[in-house]
């Protein structure tokens, strides 16, 4: 199809503007071959005439459809052109708020000028692993990109970042190396990726600088190369710098600063350790203050001065380094104030003792004399003599200028050698990814050599980018076997030769700067007569002969020749710098080491920016005419060097380019100038690209997508089962050209336009179904329509007729009488008019008579008046003429009189001239003004003592003044005294008299009032009558009233209910937080477990060579993990290995004295501990004999004893572990046989240690005891209640029992008197209280006494429970007894309101101590996060000691945690029996080797939990405590070794997951306890264990079991991950309702199921086989319901996170595929009967995300149904979804910004998280409940493939 055929009427093009540059317009007709004028209609409302170049006869460029633009990618636009660019990036910046925007293979970043939430680490999560195209653009795609192909390709990457100053180029490439730091980790512990970002702070205080365009503008380029090892983990990095603008230290322009360093030295000078250098505020400096803007908005510069102070010491750099840098800095600051003063034309002096000067010298610690001659003086060098000659004012300012740029310059250079120091590593680099963070192409109103050097770069940056972007659409064409056509781009080759070449412009330069009298001009000259004519890019400018014009790849650039040979030379005076290194202050001389290549004895200059290079670190040796030769080197030719250096790197690397636009020059936050934005895509390639793009073949689709896009233009016949055969087909009939597009191996391939065309005729033939469809059911609507209507309207017609004759008649009947009735009312009515009438014309006659005579009167009175006016007026006129007439004739003498004089004067004047008259007049003229001279003394004294009279008198008058005004005012205040005096007298006697009267008064009222009183009696009596009558009626009012009563009492019952509900609810969330918090203690315990065994790999490993590979390391092993709490365990457990493994593995002798100095302290510690079990005994004695003289409580007594029994119990148990580990000691000691053994380091002197660090923890958690029950005690004494409850006493036993102190024991027994005599006191007070109230309150007392029966009862039940199990009983036997109460006080205070606001006071105060028992409960946690660490040393210390000589088959003996076993009943049943020698057999035969794909499949669900227990029984009926645990403890050893090594495979961690479970059932179900045994059958409660407790194991089981969990979670998730995002957004579940828009350059995953590619089904089908996996396996069917809770949250928070991330994925038809893959998931759940397992309420999140993206988004009701609907969802996700929502189709509509604020404005009060994206790593915490097994054990075979045959039934 011809292009010209797409102009038809309605098609939108756009067209040059000079304002908006381009502007969007409509054809009003269809455009025709020849015509001249196309007729528009711009979008304003205008129209117009756009008339075509005749010459070129283009036509304007077309408007892509609306369901293109807002593109992710800007190649995927159909028509590729600068308007399309600009209008597609707009959209996405102004309308969606995005600013990163692809185009090919460029990152296009446009800087918002406002912070956005867009680079947390849960961005970074969703970014890390995913494909650049997948999600949408953003700094991190391309950092994961480069991190991919580096770890893939085995390539160095770089990231090449330009722009503008102030389009944010600095926070770009900052971002990229986030990224790399959190994503890769570092290789060592020394938090490489930290110093890495470290380094960011201190380059931006010496390197940046506010300017006019940025507040942060980078003043250098920079190139920093981030080193990864082998693993791909960063281990270094090292950066290198150019051109630095010096310039800018010594000027800065209106609006800038100079670099942020000096301003935060300013800002930090009242600091103690600044005060030596003498600084002050940032305006007294000549270099720091000529900007006028020495403050940055919302920047504090003390605090970035604390930054950078943090940043150099996490660098390396020593504080006495750091304060040599300030140093130096502060003098440089201090030179600037030094000033000059002119002797003449050629000289200049510094005044003596100048203070800048001596300030400077002193901090640079040289001599003041020296350095003022040589700042006033310079070195002239001939053949054969050296002169010393003085300099100017100008050149000695100009001289210090360049020093202080010199030492800036070699300051800067010195840090970054640090940095670069502190940044290396001594580990081998394996690759690298580079990120070049360098300035963009610039053009200004001036342009000199700073602005030619970038410039330069920029064309050799552009000249790679075009070759590297027509490579790579080379290689594209070949893949697809494309005929490859050549590609016209711009190549800037002979721009670059013009500068680089032989003979170019920098070569002249050079040879100019070695011109003895080089200047500016004559270069120029040079210039002019080299290339002037020659070359096409280099151009003149007709009015100046002192600039060029260079046409570079973006534009034409004029530069101005002054100074370029100045700044080439870059040069300073020697002597100074010898000076400098003459210094004592040993930094400085540093700095200077390599400084003879820059200096040049003849001149000093300014320069701008210079490049830098590392210093070496050792100084060159070399010949004298060797150092000549590097003499001569100058900035251009340095430049030129490190910028080809920079080239090689640059191709020696796979390139990634980013290119940062800056929307407008004001800052201002999302406001985009199009001018600007053109202007810098222009320069920075992106155009460029698009043109490389356009020429070819831009548009690319698969065959499959073409084919599911544009299905709706084939017909039924021309579909064929061959996909590519079908698409050629249909394009064949389509396109009629066929250079239109051509066919690849995998993809079609389109020239521009090709795709809108295609997308015309889709749409087209969608509009034309439509209006088909629509047309018909319109149709079909109004015949319906019609029919009802004239159904209806004959039926109103018959209706209305008859109603209209009734009205008819009616009116005939009124219309006679209104007849009648109007006569005689008009009749009346003129009448009544006639009257009236009458009457106000008499009353107007009189009133106009009277009137008209008062006028008369006023008139004749006027006239009189007037003639008296006249009068006077007449006489004052008279004078007033007779005054003028004197003036003028007075003035007319005085005129006449002033002639006269001034002929006078001149004559006087004439004779004054003649040297005769002069010498008359001047005769005696001393002795008048000497005489004169001592009038004017003689006046001035006595006007001094006129002064000081006058001060005198003001003095007095003020002083009589105040004396007065006081007097006044006293006189004022005794006049009002006796005003009020008066007053009151008056007052007086106005009372007396009105008492009198009311005295007068009540006489005669008593009178009154007793002749009324008979009549009152009267009165009364008949009022007692009517008085019962209404007692009745109230009786029944009260009747009423008391129902109301009833009723509001059950609505407060009802009330009550609820906060009762919620306040459980409450509980049970902050029991969930805590199990949570419980959970993740886990974790992470098992995390630093396999920490340590990862770590004893490695150092195993070492002594191999390692294999070659790549391993990419996990997100969350990022820099964040130095942030964990457990880093100290960590580098612990790393100082391990090293501690322990020895060359030798010989067993070495023991050592006899360190033995007997340990059983030394072994008998020291029996007798200690012996000791404090007598005082103990003897405490509990007193106790006892305190508690036998109270009588009244005999119950309590009871439940005390019981308790104290019990704890006597938990003592004894305490007692035997001691006397274990004892044992245990002295064997590890008495097995060994030789000296070493026991030394530091040795197996049994680790044991000893680790048991006696054991017991010293021990003893500080019975310290945290006592302090708790101190705190009890205290809290106790207010909160006792007139109860038999249990008494704190009891709790006083519970905690007496556990303290090991004598002190502390003694303090306790203190406060427990102290309470019992409290007790006692209020005992006896509420005794006398109840003898007075015995009969109405023993009904309560008796209640009370049952409540504590039953709270005695169930406390008993409570201690027999498990640890688990304890918290959950009491709390709900708290709730339980509260409701009971609670309606049981709503009855007892029915009639009392007061009573029942106290009581429901009580109630709170009981919820707050609730409240207190789960801070109780978090202190408990505490102690077993203690309890963890200790376990962790342990095992990993004996594990490290031991494990190393135990074959692979053999399980660790060692327990995993002294634990208690007391002796129970005994019972012979139901148990296997084995030799104790066979239990390495049994774990390595049932745990170890066991296949849950082979033997398992036939087992018995948990059947090696039923065989384990079994065994354990049997040890248990044999009595062997040893048996037991070391049965237990190799159980668990051997599943956490499977786990570890078979971790990854769902089947084996759900098999033992169930087991572990069973297992943990089993222990409980035959523990003997009531709560377990109730299930039972009495067959399975005589199989209960009879001698030991395993309560503790049963805590250690249900740790192990939530450990597996998360690891089956982990699992699951990474299985899960890969199949979620492709099955659940992109596979198309409900074909041809979201076609398939054209995608760019990044091709996205494709929505169409390939081979290869996951679906909704293949997750289903996943789901199955996990469900069916656990099912097989037993496991609880609560369990799996948290599984399955788990799976769901995840799918969830992963398909919601992705659709925050793609802008593709937010339209109306996926959120109809969304819902229905939701539907599909709940239709599993409820096959499964899974609905009830909490799993549907994790999909509400994504579920409301779909609705949200079909919900109509129009108007304010919209607004209010969206608010009120997406309850689950946060503010800034339904903020991201709508400004996301981009429509498929072009019957959608976008969302409009409006809407969007209004959204924003609703719910600008909810409270919820910031955060953007879901958790998808949070893991629910997970419970087990208690699940018994009616299996009978007697009933359990054990089949032979098991190999378990040396075990026998018992």
């Amino acid at each position: 199809m011809a292009a010209s055929e797409l102009y038809t009427k309605f098609a939108r093009v756009w067209i040059p503007d000079p304002e908006e540059v381009w502007k969007s317009a409509e054809l009003l007709k269809d455009y025709k071959p020849g015509d001249k004028v196309l007729l528009l209609h711009l979008e304003e409302g205008k129209d117009l005439e756009y008339h075509l170049d005749p010459k070129t006869k283009e036509l304007p460029h077309l408007r892509n459809p609306d369901i293109l633009v807002g593109e992710n990618d800007l190649t995927a636009l159909s028509y590729l052109h600068e308007p399309a660019v600009l209008h597609n990036l707009r959209v996405r910046f102004i309308d969606s708020k995005l600013i990163y925007t692809y185009c090919g293979i460029v990152l296009v970043a446009i800087n918002p000028y406002e912070q956005l939430p867009i680079y947390g680490e849960d961005i970074i999560n969703a970014y890390s692993g995913q494909n650049m195209g997948d999600m949408d653009p953003h700094i991190f795609a391309v950092a994961e990109e480069a991190y991919k192909q580096m770890a893939r390709d085995e390539r160095n990457q770089s990231i090449i970042v330009s722009g503008e100053s102030g389009a944010g180029k600095t926070v770009s490439a900052k971002y990229a190396m986030r990224y790399f730091a959190t994503v890769s980790g570092s290789a060592s512990e020394a938090n490489v990726e930290e110093k890495v970002l470290a380094s960011n702070p201190i380059m931006e205080s010496i390197g940046n600088a506010k300017t006019t365009r940025n507040d942060n503008s980078s003043r250098f380029g920079k190139y920093i190369e981030i080193g990864f090892d082998k693993r791909y983990r960063i281990i270094g990095a090292n950066m290198r710098t150019y051109l630095l603008e010096k310039s800018r230290v010594v000027f800065q322009a209106e609006e800038e600063r100079n670099y942020h360093i000096f301003y935060q030295l300013c800002a930090s000078a009242k600091l103690p350790e600044f005060k030596m250098l003498r600084l002050g505020n940032a305006d007294n400096f000549n270099y720091t203050k000529q900007g006028g803007s020495p403050v940055i908005e919302g920047v504090d510069d003390a605090k970035e001065m604390a930054h950078t102070r943090q940043a150099c010491t996490l660098l390396g750099i020593s504080e006495s380094h750091q304060m040599g840098i300030f140093r130096i800095l502060a003098g440089i600051l201090h030179l600037g104030n030094v000033g000059f003063t002119s002797r003449d034309a050629d000289s200049c002096t510094i005044p003596p003792k100048h203070e800048p000067l001596c300030i400077f010298c002193d901090l640079m610690g040289v001599d003041y004399e020296e350095m003022c001659h040589w700042l006033c003086h310079r070195k002239l060098a001939t053949a054969t003599e050296t002169y010393i000659k003085p300099i100017s004012k100008l050149q000695a300012t100009n001289a210090r200028d360049a020093l202080a740029k010199h030492i800036y310059a070699k300051l800067f250079n010195w840090i970054v050698d640090n940095v670069n120091q502190a940044l290396h590593s001594a580990v081998k680099q394996h690759s690298f990814i580079g990120v070049l963070d360098i300035y963009g192409f610039e053009t200004f109103e001036i342009n000199s050599f700073e602005q030619f050097c970038i410039n330069y770069a920029n064309e050799k940056l552009q000249q790679q980018f075009n070759m590297h972007v027509f490579k790579l659409e080379q290689e594209e064409y070949m893949k697809e076997q494309i005929p490859w056509t050549l590609i016209d781009f711009y190549d800037n080759q002979p721009c670059i030769n013009l500068i680089e070449s032989k003979l170019g412009i920098l070569d002249l330069l050079d040879e100019e700067c070695k011109m003895p009298k080089g200047t500016d001009d004559t270069w120029a000259q040079k210039l002019y007569n080299t290339h002037l004519n020659k070359c096409a890019l280099f151009e003149k400018p007709r009015l100046s002969n002192k600039a060029f014009i260079i046409q570079h790849f973006a534009d034409k650039v004029e530069y101005q020749c002054e100074g370029f040979l100045e700044k080439n030379k870059d040069t300073v005076f020697e002597e100074q710098i010898k000076v400098l290194k003459s210094s004592k202050f040993k930094m400085l001389p540093e700095l200077f080491q390599d400084d003879e290549k820059a200096i040049s004895p003849t001149s000093a200059t300014s320069s701008g920016r210079t490049p830098l290079t590392r210093t070496p670190a050792k100084p060159t040796k070399g010949r004298p005419g060797q150092m000549a030769k590097e003499h001569k080197k100058t900035v251009g030719h340095q430049f030129r060097n490190s910028l080809h250096l920079l080239m090689e790197t640059l191709n020696a690397t796979t390139p990634h380019y980013v290119r940062c636009i800056k929307p407008n020059d004001f800052k201002f936050p999302f406001t985009f100038d199009e001018k600007r934005a053109v202007q810098q895509l222009r320069a920075c390639g992106v155009l460029e690209t698009i043109r490389i793009s356009a020429a070819g073949f831009p548009s690319r689709w698969t065959y499959q997508e073409f084919f599911s896009r544009y299905r709706v233009l084939m017909k039924q016949k021309d579909v064929l089962s061959d996909r590519k055969q079908t698409c050629k087909n249909v394009l064949e009939k389509l396109i009629l050209d066929k250079d239109k597009y051509q066919f690849g191996k995998t993809k079609i391939f389109f020239r521009a336009g090709q795709v809108a065309y295609l997308e015309k005729l889709r749409a087209d033939k969608l509009r034309a179904a439509c209006i088909r469809i629509q047309k018909t059911i319109r149709g079909w609507l109004l015949r319906k329509k019609y029919l009802r209507m004239r159904k209806a309207a004959i039926t109103m017609q018959r209706y209305v007729r008859g109603y209209q004759a009734r009205c008819y008649a009616k009116f005939l009947r009124r219309t006679k009488a209104a007849t009648i009735i109007q006569k005689y009312w008009r009749m009346y009515v003129v009448r009544r008019r006639y009257k009236i009438r009458r009457a106000a014309t008499i009353v107007l006659q009189s009133y106009l008579r009277g009137f008209l005579a008062r006028n008369r009167y006023r008139k004749i009175l006027r006239e009189h008046k007037a003639v008296i006016i006249q009068k006077r007026v007449r006489g004052w006129l008279a004078r007033t003429h007779y005054k003028r007439s004197m003036h003028a004739i007075i003035y007319l003498q005085c005129c006449f009189r002033r002639m006269m004089a001034k002929r006078e004067l001149k004559k006087l004047k004439i004779e004054a001239r003649s040297v005769e008259r002069y010498k008359k007049l001047h005769i005696g003229m001393e002795n008048k003004i000497m005489q004169l001279q001592r009038k004017v003394d003689e006046q001035n004294k006595d006007y001094k003592c006129l002064v000081e009279k006058l001060t005198n008198l003001e003095g007095i008058y003020n002083s009589e003044t105040e004396k007065l005004r006081s007097d006044l005012e006293r006189l004022q205040l005794s006049e009002e005294e006796a005003k009020v005096a008066t007053g009151r007298v008056l007052s007086l006697q106005e009372e007396i008299a009105k008492l009198r009267k009311d005295l007068e008064q009540t006489r005669s009222e008593k009178k009154c009032i007793e002749e009324h009183a008979d009549r009152y009696k009267q009165e009364t009596e008949q009022l007692v009558s009517n008085l019962k009558e209404e007692n009745t009626l109230l009786k029944q009012e009260k009747e009423a009233l008391n129902h109301r009563i009833v009723q509001q009492a059950k609505e407060m019952t009802e009330t009550m209910e609820k906060k009762l509900v919620e306040e459980t609810k409450q509980l049970e969330l902050d029991l969930n937080d805590e199990r949570l918090r419980y959970q993740n203690l886990l974790n992470e315990f098992s995390r630093l477990e396999e920490r340590y065994d990862d770590l004893k790999e490695e150092m195993t490993l070492m002594v191999h060579v390692p294999k070659p590979g790549h391993k990419r390391t996990d997100s969350t092993h990022s820099s964040n993990e130095s942030e964990y709490i457990f880093s100290s365990e960590i580098a612990e457990m790393e100082d391990i290995p090293s501690r322990t493994e020895e060359p030798s593995e010989k067993k070495v002798p023991l050592d006899m004295s360190l033995f007997l100095k340990l059983q030394k302290r072994v008998t020291e510690l029996e007798q200690e501990k012996q000791v404090m079990q007598d005082e103990l005994d003897r405490k509990e004695e007193q106790v006892l004999r305190s508690k036998a003289k109270e009588e009244e409580r005999p119950q309590i007594r009871g439940a005390e004893l019981e308790y104290e029994s019990l704890k006597r119990q938990e003592l004894e148990s305490e007692n035997k572990k001691l006397k274990n580990e004892l044992n245990e000691l002295r064997k590890a000691l008495s097995e060994k046989s030789a000296p070493e053994v026991t030394a530091p380091g040795a197996p049994a002197y680790r044991v000893l240690m680790e048991q006696l660090t054991s017991v010293s923890e021990e003893l500080d958690v019975r310290k945290e005891e006592v302090l708790i029950l101190r705190s009890q005690l205290v809290s106790q004494k207010e909160a006792i209640q007139p109860k038999n409850t249990m008494t704190d006493s009891t709790i006083l036993l519970e905690d007496v029992q556990k303290m090991k102190d004598k002190g502390e024991i003694a303090q306790a027994y203190i406060g427990l008197k102290e309470t019992n005599r409290l007790l006692e006191s209020q005992l006896q007070s509420q005794k006398r209280s109840h003898e007075n109230e015995a009969e109405a309150l023993r009904g309560e007392i008796q209640s009370l006494k049952e409540e504590n029966n039953r709270q005695q009862q169930l406390l008993a039940q409570n201690l027999q429970l498990p640890p688990e199990a304890r918290i959950e009983a009491s709390l709900q036997h708290e709730i339980t007894r509260l409701t009971n109460e609670n309606l049981y006080f709503e009855e007892l205070y029915a009639d009392d309101p007061k009573k029942y606001q106290s009581y429901r006071i009580s109630l709170y105060k009981r919820m707050i101590d609730l409240m207190e028992q789960l801070e109780k409960q978090d202190k408990t946690v505490r102690k077993l996060k203690k309890q963890l660490k200790v376990f962790a040393k342990k095992i990993g210390e004996l594990e490290v000691g031991q494990m190393e000589n135990i074959s692979p088959g053999q399980i660790i003996d060692e327990p995993i945690r002294p634990v208690n076993i007391p002796r129970k009943e005994k019972d012979f049943q139901g148990m296997l029996e084995y030799k104790k020698e066979d239990e390495q057999k049994l774990v390595k035969n049932l745990i170890l080797e066991l296949k849950p794909r082979g033997v398992a499949v036939n087992l018995i669900p948990g059947l090696p939990a039923y065989i384990l227990f079994m065994c354990v029984r049997h040890a248990d009926y044999l009595n062997d405590d040893q048996k037991v645990r070391s049965l237990l403890t190799s159980t668990i050893n051997s599943i956490k070794k499977v786990l570890k090594k078979r971790g990854d495979d769902f089947e084996t961690v759900s098999f033992w997951l169930s087991n572990t479970c069973r297992f943990l059932h089993c222990l409980k179900q035959y523990s003997g306890e009531e709560g377990f045994m109730k299930h039972n059958t009495s067959r399975q409660n005589e199989h209960c264990l009879t001698n030991f407790d395993l309560a503790e194991y049963r805590q250690v089981l249900s740790d192990l079991a939530i450990q597996i969990y998360q690891q089956l979670v982990r699992v699951l998730e990474n299985i899960l991950q890969p199949m979620i995002v492709s099955g659940m957004l992109e596979h198309e579940t409900i074909q041809g309702v979201s076609g398939v828009k054209p995608t760019g350059l990044r091709k996205r995953t494709s929505s169409i199921a390939d081979e290869g590619t996951y679906t909704l089904d293949s997750i289903l089908r996943q789901l199955n086989s996990f469900h069916s996996v656990m099912c097989q396996h037993g496991m609880d069917p609560e369990l799996i319901k948290q599984v399955v809770k788990q799976m769901f949250y995840i799918i969830g928070a992963i398909t919601l996170n992705n659709l925050l991330l793609r802008k593709d994925m937010c339209s109306w038809s996926k959120g109809m595929q969304i819902r229905y893959n939701v539907s599909q998931l709940e239709e599993w759940l409820r096959d499964k009967n899974l609905m009830n397992s909490g799993a549907k309420e994790t999909l509400e999140p994504l579920i409301q995300a779909a609705q949200l993206l079909q919900v109509k988004k129009k108007t304010d009701d919209d607004a209010e149904a969206i608010c009120s609907m997406c309850n689950a969802l946060t503010t800034a996700q339904i903020v991201k979804v709508l400004n996301l929502y981009t429509p498929v189709n072009e019957f959608e509509e976008r969302v409009s910004v409006s809407f969007i604020r209004t959204i924003q404005m609703r719910l600008r009060d909810r409270k919820d998280s910031p955060q953007l994206l879901m958790d998808a790593k949070h893991i629910f915490p997970v419970t087990f409940p208690f699940n018994p097994s009616s299996l009978a054990l007697e009933t359990i075979q054990i089949p032979a493939s098991l190999g378990l045959g040396f075990i026998s039934r018992v």
